[in-house]
Order: structure tokens, then sequence, then C-alpha cells
């Protein structure tokens, strides 16, 4: 959309109240069962419309109708990724998934499908469209990828995608550990990890113990794990500050910024560097919906953040 101001949308997880609050206050107007934009904006969703929330089909049909109308675009969130992996059957394991069905997988997934209908018509069509979300898009002055962005990963992606969807056979070595295609969207959706060192361990926002960790990949030149791992402000000092090895590849970013959601972000929002900004800040459970407005600035700015919903 070419000399749009695009208002960058973070994680909903099904919060459709702090959705409708937040697009009231950037000034989006209800039309047709959607909103409608200020003239020449428009909204982008950074995935993880769904899982957690108490209002996820709202969201979907809200998000959908935006983007019917014209009035948003979308990128494809770990979350819809794991929910199009949930359904799909695994050509290497009959009667098996290509996410399997185990209880920590059904703990993440179980209110999407309670709130859908397991296996219902509308299920399947939900899992249809998520099928059609692009993973990255690149427009006009700004980048947009749920958790980090990867030239060679993106366009590996945008390579197998097909007539506006991704190709099943793609879909299936996306599961495949170890496969480049499984690396590249793990990297899009899921960010950098790093092995934290010598057995050391934290628990995650969901309760869930991890030995890898989310890394801050757009930091130039980090030197120690405290420094470069992401973790919730009381869990920092479970983090070492032992130097990172060798192999450790940052990502700073160059040219148009990027936007990104995915890491729980805490406290008042902030640019991440002056390319980088995380959109995403816990509204899932007690933190603001937030967005970023861009107004076509190549350098980003904490004064264009508008949270909601805290």
């Amino acid at each position: 959309m070419k000399g749009s101001a695009f208002d960058v949308i973070g994680d909903i997880h099904g919060q459709a109240d702090k959705l409708h609050a937040l697009l009231k206050r950037l000034g989006y107007t209800p039309s047709a069962g959607t909103y409608r934009p200020p003239a020449g904006r428009q909204a982008v969703f950074i995935g993880d419309l769904i899982d957690r929330g108490p209002a996820q089909i709202e969201v979907l049909r809200l998000v959908r109708g935006m983007i019917d109308a014209g009035h948003a675009r979308a990128v494809m969130g770990n979350h819809e990724f794991n929910a199009i992996g949930y359904v799909t059957p695994n050509p290497d394991r009959p009667g098996e998934f290509l996410r399997p069905h185990c209880p920590k997988n059904l703990k993440q997934h179980r209110e999407f499908l309670a709130q859908v209908g397991e296996g219902s018509p509308e299920h399947r069509n939900w899992i249809e469209w998520f099928k059609t979300l692009p993973v990255a898009l690149a427009l006009d002055g700004i980048r947009a990828v749920h958790a980090c962005w990867r030239d060679e990963d993106v366009a590996r992606v945008q390579s197998a995608t097909s007539h506006g969807r991704l190709d099943e056979c793609f879909l299936h070595r996306a599961y495949q550990q170890h496969s480049p295609d499984y690396h590249a969207m793990e990297c899009l959706l899921k960010g950098i990890e790093i092995a934290l060192p010598n057995g050391t361990s934290y628990v995650d926002h969901g309760g869930v113990l991890r030995r890898d960790a989310r890394t801050r990949w757009w930091l130039p030149e980090p030197q120690s794990y405290r420094e470069v791992v992401i973790v919730e402000p009381h869990r920092v000092g479970d983090i070492p500050e032992a130097p990172l090895p060798n192999d450790y590849q940052p990502l700073p970013v160059h040219g148009s910024p990027v936007f990104v959601g995915h890491y729980w972000m805490r406290g008042t929002p902030q640019v991440q560097a002056p390319k980088v900004a995380c959109v995403d800040y816990s509204a899932a459970s007690d933190g603001p919906l937030v967005a970023y407005r861009w107004e076509g600035e190549i350098t980003l700015d904490a004064g264009n953040f508008v949270a909601v919903g805290a």
C-alpha cells in the first residue's frame, strides 16, 4: 500500500476487549462489523491472534474483516503455525500429527480448540485461513515478522508460498527437526534461541522449565548471556553473566525498520534498537495491548507507542 502510514499491533491472543479499545484509541471507526482506519493508515497485525484469551473467534473475525476490506495486513505467528501443525496428519507417522498432541501442546492450545469446536467446519475454515497468512511482510518502508528477520530465511519461506498459501510439502518439511525449512520457520516465528551454559535453566512466563532461551538477536555486539537472553525481570538473576559462545551470531538490522511481537515484554514500551521495535507487552495476561504508530521515520521513536488495557 504505497505511501501508507502503519499501525503495527502486537500479539492479541484472543483479548478482544483490548483490541477494540486499542483500535478506538488509534482513531479507527467501527464499520460493518470491523474497523476502518483513519485516512492514509493501515493496521499490521504481528501474529498470535489465538490461544489463551477469552474471545478468540471475535478477534479472528474482526482481523479477517479488516484484511478483507483492505484496512489491514497480518503475518503468521507461531501460534497460528502451531494450530496448522496440530491438525495436519504426519505422513511419516500414520495416526499422528505434525504437532504432537502431547500434554504440553494441548495445554497451550486447549482454549482455542474449546472456543472454535475441535474438528468443526469453523475450525477447519480458520486453519485454511491461517495457511494464507504470510510469514513475513516487506511493506513500503517497514518490515514485519513475528519474531526475527533473517533475509535468507524470509527468502526460503517465500519461495515455498504458492497461490498465496504455504506449500504442503514445505509445511511437512518445516516440522522435521534439523531440516533447513524447520530452522527457517523456527527463526522467523520463534526467534534465535541459545542453550544456557553449565546446566542453567529458568521458568518462563508459561511455567515451563527451559534450558534454551530467547535472545535479543538485534543487539550488535552482546558480550554475555545475561545481556542477550530475554526473561521476565524477576528471572534476570537466573541467567549467568558468562561470556557468549564464539558461534553466537547476532543479527543487527540495517535498512527498513523491523517490527516483531512474540517476546512477552514488560514495563513501558520502548524500542529495542534504532530499527527494531517489539509490540508484544504481555496482552495475553495482565499487560497492555500495544501498537507502534509508524509515520515514515527511519529511526524508531518510543513516543510512537500506544498502549491500552494493562
